[in-house]
C-alpha cells in the first residue's frame, strides 16, 4: 500500500514551531507560578529556573535549526567553490569572507552562482553573440522571449553594434528556422530599384524586364525577412510596406494580381526613428506596425566589460597566433569606440598584422593611444540642457569603480582600499552597476 506524503512549506512550519514553543512556555510558566502560590512558596526562584531552562532549550533548538537550514548551502559551497567556472566569480567573496557575516556570504554565493549559470546558458544558447555583461544578457533574454513568436521585431542600435547578428539569432531560435531567411539593406539599393527588388515585377513592366521576377517578400514566403536600415526607405515605399504588414499581400511592379505572403518581419535601424516620426520623415502608422517588439542593442561603450571577450574572440579567428598585453587591453577598454564592434574588429585585425607575437600599445591606432579625457561628463546646466543629478552621480560612481578595478587588475580588496570603502560595499556597488570584474583581471 502506497504511503501518503505531505509537504509543508518552511515558511509555515518554522513560524508555527516557534509560536507553539512560545505559547507552551508561557502556559507552563503561568501554571508554575500559580502552583507555587497555592503551596505558599515564593514563585520567583522556580520561575527564574524555568526561564533559564527555556532560554537554553531555545538557544540549542535554534542552533540546530539554523545548522539544518545552512548545511545544504555549505555543502553546495564546498562542492562548487573549486569548479573553474565558479572560481573566478567567487574570488571577491573568498578575499572578503572574514569581513562579512554568514548570511551575506550565502547571499553573495548564490548571486555569483546565478551569474555564472546565466552566462553559461547564454554561451550555449547564443554561441555567436560574444558578451557576458548584464546588458547583453538582458538582450539575450529578450531574444529568447520574442524569437518563438511571429511578432514583428524592430532592432534599434548604432552602426556596427551587430544588428544583423541579432536578427540571425532571432531567426535561429524561431519556429521558422530552416525556412527562407531573406536579408535586404534598404540603403544598399537605389530607391528606383528598391521597389522591384522588394515586390518583384512582371515581364515588360519596364525597359529590360524581359521576364517576370519574384521579389524578396515572395522569396521569404513561409519564412523571415530582415530589412536593415528601414528608416532610410523612400516615403513612397513606406505606404506599400505598411500594406504588406497589414494585409500580408503584395502587388508586383506592372502586375495585375495580388500575391499573398506569409512572412515574419525583422527590421533594424541606426537612426532615432521616433524623432523621424515627429519630424514627418517616417510614417507614423508604419512605425507603430513595426514597433511591436523593440529591441535595443547597446553600443560598445555601454558594455565595456565585454571588450576583453570580444578581443580574444577576434584574435582567435586571426591566422597569426598572438596575444594582447594588459596595457593595450586597458587602452581598448578606455576608448569610447564610436564605430562599435566593427571598429574594434578592424583595430584588432590591423594590430595582428603589424605585431610579432604580442599586441602592445604601439600597435594600436593613434586615436586610441591619444591621452584624452575619454570619459568626459558634461556638467553644463541650463534650461535647454537640464541635468538628472541622480543619473550623473551614478555615472561618476561607475567611472571611479572601473578606474580602481583597472588599476588593481580586478582585485576587489585592493580596489576597495583605493576607494576607502569596505570590500562588501565595493561588491554591492559593482553589482549595482553591472560591472564584470573578470574583465579587469591582469591575466586577461
Amino acid at each position: 500500500m502506497k504511503k501518503s506524503q505531505f509537504f509543508i512549506n518552511l515558511y509555515i512550519i518554522i513560524p508555527l514551531i516557534f509560536a507553539g514553543f512560545s505559547v507552551l512556555s508561557s502556559v507552563v510558566t503561568f501554571q508554575l507560578g500559580v502552583f507555587n502560590i497555592q503551596k505558599g512558596v515564593d514563585p520567583a526562584s522556580p520561575v527564574l529556573i524555568w526561564i533559564a531552562i527555556i532560554g537554553c532549550t531555545s538557544f540549542f533548538c535554534s542552533l540546530l535549526l539554523v545548522r539544518f537550514l545552512l548545511m545544504p548551502s555549505q555543502r553546495f559551497w564546498e562542492s562548487t567553490k573549486n569548479l573553474p567556472l565558479v572560481t573566478a566569480a567567487q574570488e571577491g567573496i573568498k578575499k572578503s569572507i572574514k569581513r562579512t557575516n554568514e548570511l551575506a556570504h550565502i547571499v553573495q554565493l548564490f548571486d555569483s552562482v546565478t551569474d555564472v549559470l546565466g552566462k553559461v546558458d547564454a554561451r550555449q544558447s547564443f554561441p555567436d553573440i560574444i558578451g557576458e555583461s548584464r546588458v547583453m544578457l538582458g538582450v539575450m533574454r529578450q531574444i529568447e522571449k520574442v524569437a518563438p513568436t511571429d511578432s514583428t521585431v524592430l532592432i534599434i542600435g548604432e552602426s556596427g553594434t551587430g544588428k544583423e547578428l541579432i536578427a540571425n539569432s532571432i531567426y535561429n531560435h524561431s519556429h521558422r528556422k530552416g525556412k527562407p531567411f531573406i536579408k535586404m539593406n534598404c540603403v544598399a539599393i537605389p530607391g528606383e530599384l528598391l521597389e522591384s527588388e522588394l515586390f518583384g515585377y512582371e515581364k515588360g513592366a519596364f525597359t529590360g524586364a524581359e521576364k517576370s521576377k519574384p521579389g524578396k517578400f515572395e522569396l521569404a514566403d513561409k519564412g523571415t525577412i530582415f530589412l536593415d536600415e528601414i528608416a532610410d526607405m523612400p516615403a513612397n515605399l513606406q505606404a506599400k510596406l505598411l500594406r504588406v504588414l497589414q494585409e500580408r499581400e503584395i502587388d508586383r511592379v506592372g502586375g495585375t494580381r495580388t500575391v499573398k505572403v506569409d512572412v515574419r518581419f525583422i527590421a533594424a535601424t541606426n537612426k532615432n526613428i521616433e524623432e523621424m516620426v515627429k519630424d514627418g520623415k517616417f510614417r507614423e502608422d508604419l512605425f507603430y506596425r513595426l514597433n511591436v517588439f523593440m529591441l535595443y542593442l547597446p553600443p560598445l561603450r555601454e558594455r565595456m566589460e565585454d571588450i576583453p571577450l570580444l578581443a580574444d574572440s577576434l584574435i582567435e579567428k586571426s591566422e597569426k597566433p598572438v596575444q594582447i598585453s594588459n596595457p593595450a587591453m586597458q587602452l581598448l577598454m578606455n576608448y569610447q569606440w564610436p564605430g562599435n564592434i566593427r571598429e574594434l574588429q578592424n583595430t584588432i585585425e590591423r594590430a595582428t598584422v603589424i605585431c610579432n607575437d604580442v599586441i602592445d600599445v604601439k600597435h594600436l591606432p593613434a586615436s586610441i593611444r591619444r591621452d584624452l579625457p575619454d570619459r568626459h561628463i558634461d556638467m553644463e546646466i541650463s534650461e535647454e540642457n537640464p541635468v538628472e543629478i541622480d543619473e550623473k552621480i551614478r555615472e561618476i560612481e561607475k567611472i571611479f569603480l572601473m578606474e580602481a578595478l583597472k588599476k588593481t587588475g580586478g582585485i576587489q580588496v585592493e580596489a576597495a582600499k583605493i576607494l576607502s570603502i569596505t570590500p562588501r560595499s565595493l561588491w554591492h556597488r559593482v553589482k549595482k552597476h553591472d560591472i564584470n570584474v573578470d574583465a579587469f583581471k591582469s591575466n586577461k
